[in-house]
């Protein structure tokens, strides 16, 4: 009693008439505790003090009644455990005991299998009725509740998985995720955690002075609405005295229906000109349908709940009815399919509903059976067809013979749709779902004004014969789909749930003036189902030509008396057609009550079709608890929106009533129309569909609604059902704190967006269809704030069709790329049409002017009238964009062109960027202008790690290398002649070259002695023929042969100064030709060495004209050229001919040998080496490597230079083993060569290339050899390593026993052929991956590849080799980087090149003078240009696992090919690689980025000439997206207009100077960035209409650079050097 008097005397009155109210049974137990909870919140009343007032009042006076009532409660959940848990307060324990909660998805003994009370007729609280079933359902369908988990449907399907790989598996999560149709894009928009997410709790802490709106509107939020319920109960209007309740499936209807109505019309069906072409009675209808399900039951050996396909055509109508009650009587599951034609779809559905029947007609197998074969299909497996036109009727042997029981399954069809994005899923749906809905609808058609009363006289002659539009029933005319969704709820369940008749007529008819008004009136319809389109269409006529209506039939004068609902399926109410619609079509056509008759209803077409709300008569506004004013009942209701206020999710009301005539034209107001209230017994919530919590009243939210009346789930997709139709939402009160609580109903999740206003439902748009933007900007000295404005592109479509002239149609989304949503439109106008004016014309020009005009007055008109900042815009021909079928008719999917814009594949011939505008988070670095390396950013880094180390390599100096046979100090040589001389002494008749032919067979072993003797004839040879003297130049240009040695170590003998060049290739001879020329008259070539293969190739015609033509162009002579092959044989050795090296060939500035190399572009840089440098090369080799003369030596490709070089012609002399010779085109034409002979000579240490291994990983099987005993396989990379290959290698030559830890990469740069190397390390390469935007500022920041999709996966290069020290040091500063940052990789090791050959440039020569401000003086480094840091690492190696420390280089770049966006550092190849995976038209390796007269140029090679405008989109966002990038220009080439080098390597020089000379053949260019200029005209564009247009500009923009710009100097070697050019690095190229 104490408890009594905390309550307020107020609150207890109102607590006493609400009681009372409960007591007299005018309202139910759920309108009780929803009202009451109401009351106790409104006053504030502690929920312990409540809980034992209503403990003790329920019990004296309310339990006993309270447990015996078991009303339905949607989804088997009540309100009082989600109030309860809401912290409103706790119902009572008595209450709360007698329903199951739902969570578990369970049911209590008193609950039916359809979750509803098994003695509850919701339209009915009189009358209990049992389950009328005869046998117990299928063993899987026991469990089946049309609101509970649908896991019985969730078979294992393979459609599942695929779009079941994009969900999120946390249940909390998925709830919690912002709303889309098709589940598999469900991403968080916002960057703060939602209340139920893990980070919550640290969120709140972190940010205590910014309040989440969630909290915000705590104790503020919009509870569910209570659900109407019937005021009354319904009885068939045929027999007045028989209450509907009593029919617990549809198919017991249409039985009731052929005994009481027989001869009644069912279904007429019309054609195009409104003839009769088909009709049927309802015993007919029962007869054949009857018939159907005998020959299902005995012949189909389908059990009950199996599932049967409907293959009918949209004029099949009374056929489809037919089956589909045949499926309903029989027991099975109808499965509509409503496209045959669409192979694809339909064997989708069969082969997901496990289909093994289809029923179909005559003539429509016979179309589907021409149309396999014409399109060479094979027909779908494992199904039977049958055609129900040829079964007849049923006619039972006697007819006392009562019709078999119905056995019907829980299920009753499974309805296909597509979601927005053009994903299909099944909707099932129940036979008790059907009866309800059935039931609301027709409760809800019954009360307009007009209509027929709801008990008939019992004078009713209920076997009477009638004409259609006479008697009892409704007539409903419709040209809706009767196959699906709203068409066949309306238009055939309700037909027969209320033996009404419907005319069907096809959907061209109505184009046909007058015909639907004169079908109106003779069939005296009292009900039209139509949609927005198809009225427009009619009423539009009638404006145009009334006398087309009014004179149509002279027999049946246009009179609309008879209609009492127009009901018009929709998802937006068009009020301002409305006015059109009642005043100028309905009213003057004889309908008085014109305004009444207007009805849209709310469907879900992905979900069943089922209808959510309409407007009614039926009352029951009060119990919305809207808190506003009610309208009047059944108005046809209409408000003005403030447009402004819904950018941020507000609802300000402008105006209702009169007043939104009179005010709609008004700037700044949005008008919407109201569907009316919830259909009976549904529970609607507004909610926020980004966090899942209810929204306060007067905020825009999703749409949830539970009702007994909406499907259960999808079949076969238990998370997207999960997700979608059992949703979960949470309330906070101040009760509960922080923590929001969920409530135990679950809800669907519609995917609009809407609201309500004094109690009735207002719909914006679909999720789907609204553009969100992000805003930003400062207050009261507050920064950066920021908020959404949202956009519907509904009223975005119509600003643009009314303000853009030519523009047929569009399209309008966002996509959120770079944390921003960025909206697009899509333009479908006549501008865009190339199709030719005649059929044998050619293909109209586009006027790209007039497209662009059009594109910028879409941009300027949606940000004069809506503030948004378009990103692009894209334009394209009519009817090309992706469409959806939609009551027959297509209709632009926003999500199809979404999805179709991101894969870019729209048709589009124009884009036009409005980045300036939308893309306004750009980073910038700490200096725009200096970038990176500049004073500023350098020492705000240096601040940052301050207290990090310095990054420089530790180092193992080897003075002393000992031959591991004879112990001498292989040092004490000075050169590797001597070294062969003593090689000669020691080892005279063992092997030491041989060759191996492309069969894999070994030529004659050549023993050191010999090799000592034809090395000494080819010295002899030079020497006399040749006329060449000591320093002279030579070049090699020999086959990779023992050749080749020879000439080698007799040039060494000789003092001559070699310069081996590869063989000429006849296929690249434009490049190859003047590189020779230029090689010889930079280097002064005395001669040229060959041997017999070069020779033949050289007096060929096509090389010998195009060298002599070449020479005679430049004005030079050609040297002559000398073949060694076939010297004069020779039994001395060199030492004995006098043959040794001087001693001032031994100064290190003399140059025994010059190495050339060529990078892509074919620029050239050459080094030489002194016969010091050569045998430290070979020491540090030997030590690293391990290697001994027990393990002989395979050279094969790129022997010219580098490690190959040396494999081929130094290592085997210096460490005393035999070498073997692989030519390059033996290995090219079989790969098994190279491996079969490391197999079988157990070669320890060798090197390959990446596209060696490439090719032989693509042409040939690791089979027929064993690996094991290769323990070192250096790969070569000049620069960062591919993370792929070791994967790919690793892989390929498993079965071959290669250990994973024996594929080592090396960094090899032209001044050093070992910088780094993996070799020995005993561990996998080692994986790291960086944050992309710590990279551009400069840092390394590791990253987590599961929470950064876009972290740069590196590969390591190794750890320094002997005599080798590395140091990172800052290019501008030379000063040491900390660790945590990246810089200059700086070498110091005797294994180092010590100048660039005949180079003067003062930065090359600086680059070996290089010293560190902070380190050691005395050390002297070579600056190599690249890029990278050390990273220390630890690992368990040998038996044992000892853990041990690593330091390991990583190489990102060369510092000449980065470049600089806003004080940012990029590199190009990351870019690159980004753009060449975003589509799939572009080619592999063909994207080039560089900066050309300060604008950022992106070219891409195509393979494919049509769709560029669409592509271009996609390569910008990929950028924008992954780097943060706008580029300023894109520009096409077709496939091989890409220069390539004869390696397949992207030539960025050449794509450089030939975009900056204007000889870069383009197929298209487009601008990204207003204003952004190519400065050229295209060489050729390529003759296709869908190209985009050449940017033509002034020639003399002061923004494009000079050839002197860009070409600065020469390279090492006098080449030009055409790269971007840094200002603060001039030669970093």
């Amino acid at each position: 009693m104490s408890a009594m008097n905390d309550i307020p005397p107020a609150l207890d009155q109102r607590l006493a008439e609400l009681r009372l109210e409960y007591d007299e049974g005018e309202i139910t137990e759920k309108g009780y505790l929803k009202r009451r909870t109401a009351l106790l919140q409104q006053f504030q009343v502690p929920g312990e003090v409540v809980e034992q007032n209503l403990q003790a009042q329920m019990d004296q006076q309310y339990a006993p009644s309270l447990v015996q009532e078991n009303v339905h409660d949607g989804n088997g959940s009540g309100y009082r455990a989600s109030i309860a848990n809401a912290g409103f307060g706790d119902a009572s324990p008595h209450i709360g005991s007698v329903r199951a909660s739902s969570s578990s998805h369970g049911h209590s003994d008193t609950k039916s299998s359809d979750g509803q009370s098994a003695n509850d007729y919701v339209f009915n609280p009189a009358l209990e009725t049992e389950s009328q079933y005869t046998t117990d359902p299928a063993p899987y369908f026991d469990n089946f509740s049309h609101r509970a988990n649908t896991g019985l449907y969730d078979e294992p399907s393979p459609y599942e998985e695929e779009g079941a790989s994009h969900y999120d598996h946390d249940h909390e999560i998925l709830h919690n995720a912002p709303f889309y149709s098709d589940p598999s894009r469900v991403y968080n928009y916002d960057q703060n955690p939602t209340p139920t997410s893990p980070g919550y709790e640290s969120y709140l802490q972190q940010s205590q002075d910014e309040v989440p709106p969630w909290l915000q509107n705590a104790g503020k939020q919009q509870l569910p609405f209570e659900p109407r319920e019937v005021p009354f109960a319904l009885y068939d209007p045929h027999s007045p005295s028989l209450p509907m309740s009593s029919f617990d499936t549809i198919a017991s209807l249409l039985r009731h229906r052929s005994a009481t109505t027989p001869k009644r019309p069912a279904f007429l069906v019309l054609d195009s000109k409104g003839k009769e072409v088909q009709s049927v009675t309802w015993d007919k209808l029962a007869g054949r349908a009857e018939k159907v399900a005998k020959v299902i039951r005995d012949k189909s050996g389908l059990f009950r709940g199996d599932r049967v396909a409907l293959v009918y055509r949209d004029g099949e109508v009374v056929d489809f009815v037919v089956a589909l009650f045949g499926c309903f009587i029989a027991g099975v599951v109808a499965v509509p399919i409503n496209r045959p034609n669409d192979y694809a779809e339909l064997n989708f559905i069969l082969t997901s509903t496990n289909a093994h029947l289809a029923l179909t007609t005559d003539n429509n197998l016979k179309a589907f059976q021409r149309d396999l074969m014409q399109q060479r299909l094979a027909w779908p497996r494992g199904v039977e067809w049958w055609k129900t036109n040829e079964f007849g009727s049923y006619h039972p042997r006697n007819k006392k013979d009562d019709l078999p029981p119905l056995q019907s399954p829980d299920l009753a069809y499974i309805e296909f749709s597509r979601s927005p994005t053009g994903e299909l899923r099944g909707v099932v749906l129940s036979h008790k779902t059907v009866m309800h809905q059935m039931a609301a609808i027709s409760a809800m058609v019954s009360t307009a004004p007009g209509g027929l009363p709801r008990r008939a006289p019992a004078t009713f002659e209920r076997t009477g014969a009638m004409g259609v539009g006479g008697g009892v029933g409704e007539v409903l005319l419709t040209y809706l789909d009767p196959r699906q969704a709203v068409g066949m709820i309306l238009g055939v369940l309700l037909s027969v749930y209320g033996g009404n008749t419907t005319v069907w007529i096809p959907q061209p008819a109505i184009t046909v003036p007058g015909l639907w008004a004169n079908l109106i009136t003779k069939y005296k319809a009292t009900l039209t189902l139509a949609d927005y389109p198809g009225l427009k269409t009619v009423a539009y006529n009638y404006q145009n030509d009334p006398h087309s209506t009014r004179g149509y039939s002279k027999k049946y004068p246009v009179d609309f008396g008879s209609v009492r609902l127009c009901l018009i399926d929709c998802l937006n109410v068009d009020a301002e057609f409305h006015e059109i619609l009642t005043d100028r079509w309905l009213r003057p056509l004889g309908n008085t009550r014109a305004r009444d008759v207007v009805a849209p209803m709310l469907c879900l077409p992905e979900h069943g079709g089922m209808v959510i709300s309409m407007r009614d008569w039926l009352g029951g506004q009060d119990r919305m608890a809207t808190g506003l004013e009610e309208d009047k009942e059944g108005e046809l209701a209409e408000v003005l929106l403030d447009q402004e206020a819904l950018k941020t999710n507000d609802v300000v009301v402008v105006a209702t009533g009169n007043e939104v005539r009179r005010r709609a034209g008004e700037p700044g107001v949005v008008r919407v129309g109201a569907f009316g209230c919830p259909i009976p017994d549904a529970t609607m919530a507004i909610v926020d569909p980004e966090n899942s919590m209810l929204c306060p009243p007067g905020i825009v939210g999703e749409i949830w609604v539970d009702s007994p009346s909406i499907s259960g789930g999808f079949w076969a997709l238990p998370k997207h059902t999960e997700s979608i139709f059992h949703a979960l939402t949470y309330v906070f009160s101040p009760e509960t704190g922080l923590q929001p609580q969920p409530l135990e109903q679950e809800f669907l999740r519609t995917g609009l967006l809407g609201c309500f206003i004094k109690g009735k439902l207002y719909v914006l748009g679909l999720y789907e269809d609204r553009l969100r933007q992000r805003v930003e900007w400062s207050e009261n000295g507050r920064q950066d704030l920021v908020e959404f404005r949202y956009h519907y592109t509904s009223q975005m479509v119509h600003t643009i069709l009314r303000s853009v002239q030519r523009v047929f149609d569009c399209s309008a989304f966002d996509v959120f790329v770079n944390n921003e949503h960025l909206p697009v439109i899509i333009l479908e106008s006549s501008a865009a049409i190339t199709a030719p004016l005649t059929p044998s014309g050619p293909p109209r020009q586009l006027d790209y002017e007039l497209l662009s005009s059009i594109a910028e007055k879409c941009i300027e008109c949606l940000l004069e009238e809506h503030q948004v900042r378009v990103y692009c815009v894209l334009i394209t021909a009519p009817n090309t964009l992706p469409r959806t079928i939609k009551n027959g008719r297509r209709e632009i999917g926003n999500m199809l062109c979404r999805r179709e814009f991101e894969m870019g594949t729209l048709p589009a011939v124009h884009v036009k960027f409005a980045v300036e505008r939308a893309v306004l988070n750009l980073p910038v670095g700490s200096d725009p202008v200096g970038g990176i390396w500049s004073p500023v950013a350098s020492r705000q880094r240096a601040e940052l790690l301050a207290m990090e180390e310095k990054q420089f390599s530790g180092v193992d100096y080897r003075e002393i290398s000992i031959d591991d046979r004879t112990s001498t100090p292989l040092n004490n040589f000075s050169s590797i002649v001597d070294l062969v001389q003593w090689r000669v002494s020691r080892q005279t008749e063992e092997l030491a070259l041989c060759s191996i032919d492309a069969r894999g067979k070994e030529g004659k072993g050549i023993s050191w002695r010999k090799t000592d003797q034809r090395i000494a004839a080819v010295a002899t040879y030079i020497k006399n023929k040749t006329k060449i003297a000591a320093g002279d130049h030579v070049a090699l240009i020999y086959t990779h042969s023992e050749e080749f040695v020879y000439a080698v170590h007799a040039c060494f003998c000789l003092g001559v100064t070699i310069v081996p060049i590869a063989p000429l290739d006849q296929s690249r001879l434009s490049e190859d030709v003047p590189a020779l020329l230029n090689v010889i008259a930079d280097f002064g070539i005395k001669a040229i060495l060959v041997n017999n293969d070069t020779d033949h190739a050289f007096k060929s015609k096509t090389i010998s004209q195009h060298l002599r033509q070449s020479a005679m162009a430049a004005r030079m002579n050609i040297p002559p050229i000398h073949n060694t092959s076939k010297p004069s044989k020779q039994l001395k050795g060199c030492r004995e001919l006098g043959f040794s090296v001087r001693p001032e060939w031994l100064k290190s500035d003399f140059p025994a040998l010059i190495w050339t190399y060529w990078t892509p572009d074919q620029r050239r840089v050459a080094v030489q080496l002194g016969h010091d440098t050569i045998m430290a090369m070979c020491k540090v080799q030997k030590e690293t490597c391990q290697m001994h003369s027990a393990r002989p030596i395979l050279g094969c490709v790129r022997s010219t230079s580098g490690i190959g070089f040396m494999h081929t012609c130094l290592m085997g002399v210096y460490v005393g083993a035999s070498t073997y010779i692989v030519s390059p085109p033996d290995y090219a034409a079989n790969p098994s060569v190279l491996f079969q002979a490391l197999a079988r000579y157990k070669v320890k240490d060798t090197y390959a290339t990446p596209q060696m291994l490439d090719h032989a990983m693509a042409t040939s099987p690791a089979k027929g050899f064993k690996l094991m005993e290769l323990k070192n396989l250096m790969i070569m990379f000049e620069g960062r390593p591919r993370s792929d290959i070791f994967p790919k290698v690793r892989t390929h030559f498993d079965q071959s026993g290669l250990d994973p830890t024996a594929v080592n990469t090396i960094y090899s740069h032209v001044l050093n052929p070992m910088v780094a190397t993996r070799s020995y390390m005993c561990i996998e390469p080692v994986e790291l991956y960086l944050d992309v935007k710590a990279l551009r500022s400069g840092l390394v920041q590791p990253a987590d590849p599961d929470l950064d999709p876009f972290g740069l996966l590196l590969h390591d290069s190794g750890m320094v080799p002997v005599s080798t020290q590395i140091a990172i040091v800052n290019p501008e500063t030379c000063e040491l980087c900390c660790v945590g940052e990246y810089g200059e990789i700086w070498i110091a090791s005797e294994a180092c090149a010590k100048a660039f050959y005949k180079s003067k440039d003062s930065f090359d020569i600086e680059r070996f003078q290089g010293r560190i401000i902070d380190g050691d003086p005395r050390i002297t480094y070579v600056r190599t240009g690249d890029l990278g840091f050390l990273h220390n690492i630890v690992r368990p190696i040998g038996p044992g696992g000892a853990m041990v420390d690593m330091q390991t280089l990583f190489v990102l770049g060369s510092i000449g090919e980065t470049f600089e966006v806003n004080g940012l550092n990029h590199f190009p190849m990351d870019i690159e690689y980004s753009v060449e995976r975003s589509h799939r038209h572009i080619t592999n390796q063909g994207c080039a980025i560089f900066q050309a007269g300060g604008l950022t140029i992106m070219v891409i090679e195509v393979s494919r000439a049509n769709k560029l405008a669409a592509i271009v989109p996609v390569a910008v966002n990929a950028v924008l997206e992954e780097h943060q990038v706008v580029v300023d220009v894109v520009a096409f080439v077709g496939r091989g207009d890409f220069p390539r080098s004869r390696l397949g390597e992207k030539q960025r020089g050449k794509i450089l100077a030939a975009w900056v000379t204007r000889k870069l053949r383009t197929l298209a260019q487009f601008s990204v960035r207003e204003g952004a200029a190519t400065n050229m005209l295209p060489a050729t564009i390529a003759e296709n209409a869908e190209q985009g247009p050449p940017l033509v500009h002034d020639t003399n923009s002061p923004g494009v650079p000079t050839q002197q710009e860009i070409s600065r100097g020469s390279s090492s070697t006098g080449d030009n050097n055409l790269a971007t050019v840094h200002e603060e690095h001039p030669r970093k190229a």
